[in-house]
């Protein structure tokens, strides 16, 4: 057995969440080396790298799964925001249950289907972790009428905007949980009346009975909402184009790269001058463009982004019975394209990439 010691640098697990419009976005940017996945479209006016919107459970699943193989191409990949991705997982999950709301399962069956679902989205995010990219989710905040166990009485607390199985299982996968609020106080003007006053941006990193938070590198427990006040936290993992390779910290000081001891000067070489030759230009080939009208679109961004034609669907389709081959994609019943088309998009496609290499000649 290897007993290991010490510290041991990894990529971290970052929550960041607060009410609307504190920044929460433009804090993620701050990231080294970010791909934000935004599903909720808050990333639009920022001049950041971002996946094509996932319009779907499994597209959000798939853009993970593209990068756990492809880690060189990113060093923080930002989910904006874990609510609205939550809520593509309660659709997909009622549509494959043909269900109207998460509420129909009942008896509270609907909420832990939901946590179960939302789990594998962690588990491909710890995948992520161990290729070594760096995860930082964004989640809103609401307010929650809290009763104190063993106390009398109740107050209010801050929260993720999050169902009440998926929350804490976000909390407890996190490495650092930081609460953003803004800073306000209370005096009392010349006619006796309360007045609310600040408004500083401020980020909690340590647990309080009105909201949330943790983080594992002693942090102070409120410090201002700015990036810079954790970067050294962040491992910046620098690359080639085909594996990671050390892990940097954002700091003052930069990296070292290995000294080469007397390096032999190469021959010199003298050729005669040719004459340049044109550039010849690096042709292209889109994919062709299709006819998508009437194809939800979940499953028209699966068919873009995987560049698979209407032909192919309606074969898988078929070739399982559920369809006619002819059967326009538009005439499908929705829960059938949602629940199934798109909730086993890995499978149909897989089905479509066997009927391709099953060539007759």
């Amino acid at each position: 057995m290897q007993i290991s010691r010490g510290k041991v640098a990894r990529a971290q697990k970052v929550v960041v969440y607060g009410p609307e419009g504190i920044g929460k976005s433009s804090f993620l940017a701050k990231f080294p080396g970010i791909i934000f996945d935004d599903t909720e479209g808050s990333t639009l006016h920022m001049d950041v790298a971002r996946t094509p919107k996932s319009s779907s459970w499994t597209m959000l699943l798939e853009h993970i799964r593209y990068f756990i193989k492809n880690p060189h191409k990113l060093n923080t990949f930002g989910l904006d925001t874990a609510d609205w991705a939550e809520k593509l997982c309660a659709i997909e999950l009622c549509a494959k249950a043909n269900k109207d709301g998460i509420e129909g399962f009942g008896y509270g069956k609907g909420y832990t289907y939901l946590a179960e679902e939302f789990g594998k989205l962690l588990n491909l995010l710890e995948e992520l972790i161990e290729v070594g990219v760096n995860v930082v989710i964004a989640a809103h905040a609401f307010t929650r009428k809290f009763d104190q166990p063993d106390e009398m009485g109740s107050y209010d607390r801050w929260e993720l905007k999050l169902t009440k199985y998926v929350a804490p299982m976000v909390r407890e996968w996190a490495d650092m949980v930081l609460f953003a609020n803004y800073e306000t106080y209370v005096v009392k003007t010349d006619d006796k009346k309360n007045k609310a006053q600040g408004g500083k941006r401020v980020m909690h990193t340590a647990h309080h009975p009105c909201w949330d938070a943790k983080n594992r590198h002693d942090l102070a427990i409120k410090l201002p909402f700015d990036f810079k006040e954790i970067a050294h936290c962040i491992p910046v993992i620098t690359s080639t184009t085909s594996q990671k390779q050390t892990v940097n910290y954002l700091d003052d000081q930069p990296s070292k790269t290995p000294e080469v001891k007397n390096p032999e000067p190469p021959p010199e070489i003298k050729e005669t001058p040719k004459q340049d030759l044109p550039k010849q230009e690096e042709i292209k080939l889109d994919p062709p463009k299709q006819d998508l009208t009437g194809v939800p679109k979940p499953l028209a961004d699966l068919i873009i982004a995987n560049e698979v034609t209407v032909e192919e669907i309606q074969q898988a389709v078929s070739s399982k019975g559920y369809y006619p081959k002819n059967t326009p994609i538009e005439n499908y019943d929705p829960n059938f394209v949602n629940g199934v088309l798109v909730r086993a998009w890995v499978q149909v496609f897989q089905m479509i990439k066997d009927f391709r290499d099953d060539v007759p000649f």
